[in-house]
């Protein structure tokens, strides 16, 4: 009887026959989310670093990179060796000899250079002009002009009314309130070199006005462009 019970019964299946298949599918997903992740985290991260690179690049191309036109301008002082004027004069007891002025000095001519290279420049000569007539002309030497500096260079100027002729009758006028005014013109080519590799032509020009006051021996009201 008891092999017969025996025989009758069914074997009992184990309670878990598979116990971590329910595990490892949560495992596998947790897994795999962390993966995507880091995946959008790098992406991130990449597109962060490209996003800086470019920014960068573009700041460097406006800044560095970029070939401004240097300045010339004529100095605000002056120290005059000889100025001598006259308005008009008799000669002859009968005939005016027209207005005349000789006038030396010494001033600066300044070379503002604003990039990140220096600017080497030739030679060139200036003028100071009387209404369009040139009365006087000096030297601007070769020379360079260092990164974001001014180039200051010293110049001896000698004016004289020779070219002007009789029918400019302002002169006159001019010299007897002391104050004569004039232009002052002049252009020089050279190249700014960045990064020891590039070289950009630039020119750099001055057109100056400038009042001379005779009785002050001084210049005023200097205006550049």
């Amino acid at each position: 009887m008891a092999d017969h019970r025996k025989m009758g019964q069914h074997p009992i299946a184990p309670a878990n026959t598979y116990p971590r298949s329910d595990e490892e599918s949560n495992t596998a997903q947790s897994d795999e989310q962390l993966k995507r992740k880091k995946r959008i985290r790098l992406a991130m991260y990449i597109a962060a670093f490209a996003v800086f690179q470019t920014i960068v690049i573009v700041i460097f191309s406006l800044t560095v990179m970029k070939v401004k036109t240097p300045k010339l301008r004529l100095s605000s002082t002056a120290e005059f060796l000889k100025l001598n004027t006259s308005s008009t004069s008799t000669g002859g007891g009968t005939q005016a000899s027209p207005p005349s002025f000789d006038i030396s000095f010494v001033t600066q001519v300044r070379v503002k250079n604003t990039n990140f290279g220096p600017y080497k420049y030739d030679s060139t000569n200036a003028t100071f002009l009387y209404q369009g007539v040139t009365v006087g002309e000096f030297i601007i030497p070769k020379g360079k002009a260092g990164m974001l500096s001014t180039k200051k260079v010293e110049v001896t100027v000698n004016l004289n009314s020779k070219a002007i002729t009789s029918t400019t009758s302002a002169l006159g006028s001019e010299l007897e309130a002391g104050v004569l005014k004039l232009d002052s013109q002049a252009k020089l080519s050279g190249k700014v070199e960045l990064m020891f590799v590039m070289k950009k032509k630039k020119s750099a020009q001055m057109n100056c006005t400038v009042s001379i006051h005779l009785l002050n021996r001084a210049f005023q009201d200097l205006s550049c462009k």
